[in-house]
């Protein structure tokens, strides 16, 4: 059976097969299927350990911060590969690999008590959907944070170009839809295990919080009412709002003891 412990084996074995995409991109080879493949195969076997766990523990490792960790290194990659694939930025999945290889080693470092039970609130229809969606906007508008610092804080100041900004749109954009339908599909099972759609939980406001930072980046840029330089500020910001969503809201003290999603 496949636990925990095997993570530092099957997460070493990714991240050489990222490294290689990664590399074969950055060399610019003339067949970009090379590093897409290599990508995808770490993807791959990262996603055998995340099927090995939930065999393991008999339900979706999703219930934890660090279980949700997994899925946004496994996302990450794959999205890189999406991205690379589709604008050819060289750049792309050395990002995207040294994000997942730094959210692979906090959980190797880490690592948090994982058993079989599932609190009541998440034996629900919407459990899985909901979490893989949310992650895999976490994924793509993390991809993009890291793009637009790139773009920000690269040693030449070139002013970015309109293919550059456009995949930062695109991403955002992208992105922003899977967060609206984690969003919806979180607030149906929020009325069946609640009651109701909506309650002004912790972490439904910083949720809230979040999506309005990308709604008025998407806003902004459709106006064309801001500059290059703000709008990359826009998308940090916002990816800082996330990310106290996701996991700064449980150490919050208004979230002690009274969120609903502190487990």
């Amino acid at each position: 059976m496949i636990g925990w412990n095997h993570l530092v084996y099957f997460g070493a074995v990714a991240i050489v097969c990222w490294i290689v995409g990664a590399c074969a991109a950055l060399r610019g080879r003339r067949k970009p299927a090379f590093a897409v493949v290599w990508t995808l195969l770490g993807s791959a076997v990262f996603m055998a350990f995340i099927a090995g766990m939930w065999v393991s523990l008999e339900r979706p490792p999703l219930r934890t911060v660090g279980e949700t960790r997994l899925w946004y290194s496994l996302f990450v990659t794959m999205a890189g590969a999406m991205v690379y694939g589709r604008w050819r930025y060289r750049w792309i999945l050395l990002f995207s690999t040294l994000m997942s290889a730094v959210f692979i080693c906090i959980n190797i470092l880490s690592p948090q008590i994982h058993d079989k039970t599932l609190m009541p609130a998440l034996q629900s229809v919407w459990f899985i959907p909901h979490v893989v969606v949310y992650m895999f906007a976490y994924a793509l508008l993390g991809a993009v944070t890291l793009f637009a610092l790139y773009l920000w804080l690269r040693p030449s100041r070139k002013e970015p170009s309109a293919d550059e900004m456009r995949l930062c749109d695109e991403l955002v954009r992208t992105g922003s839809a899977f967060l609206c339908a984690g969003m919806v599909m979180g607030a149906l099972w929020a009325k069946q295990a609640w009651g109701d759609f909506w309650t002004w939980d912790p972490k439904e406001t910083w949720a809230a919080a979040t999506w309005l930072g990308y709604l008025l980046y998407i806003h902004l840029r459709g106006t064309r009412r801001i500059g290059h330089n703000a709008a990359f500020a826009l998308i940090v910001f916002s990816f800082l709002l996330l990310q106290m969503c996701w996991w700064g809201v449980n150490y919050l003290p208004s979230a002690q003891g009274a969120s609903m999603h502190v487990y």
